[in-house]
């Protein structure tokens, strides 16, 4: 499976530094997946639970794996830790199955 997930950057007093960033990925994510993860930044928009549009700078993560139950738990977990301690209305999850080699 990919999990690609999208972090919008925006908090109600200012954005997520690109040190917030880092030391999420060292502490919330990488210890779920050690295995690797790719990132990129990204320009992103969105329409808000109140309606109005909102652009801003985004992080992208993908994370690939082999679906088990603890790992879908662990793109949660992800996901829900970014948006308690960045204080986010969302997270975007797509899910996709895929065929790797190496």
């Amino acid at each position: 499976m990919q999990d690609t997930l999208y972090f919008g950057t925006a908090k109600p007093n200012g954005s997520v530094s690109a040190d917030e960033w880092k030391r999420f990925l060292e502490e919330t994510v990488t210890p779920r997946f050690p295995q690797g993860l790719t990132t990129a930044q990204a320009a992103g928009q969105w329409r808000g639970a109140d309606g109005a549009i909102v652009r801003e700078a985004t992080h992208v993560l993908q994370l690939v794996h082999l679906g088990e139950p603890a790992q879908d738990g662990a793109v949660a977990d992800i996901a829900a830790a970014y948006k308690s301690k960045f204080e986010q209305e969302a997270v975007l999850r797509v899910r996709s199955p895929v065929c790797i080699t190496f």
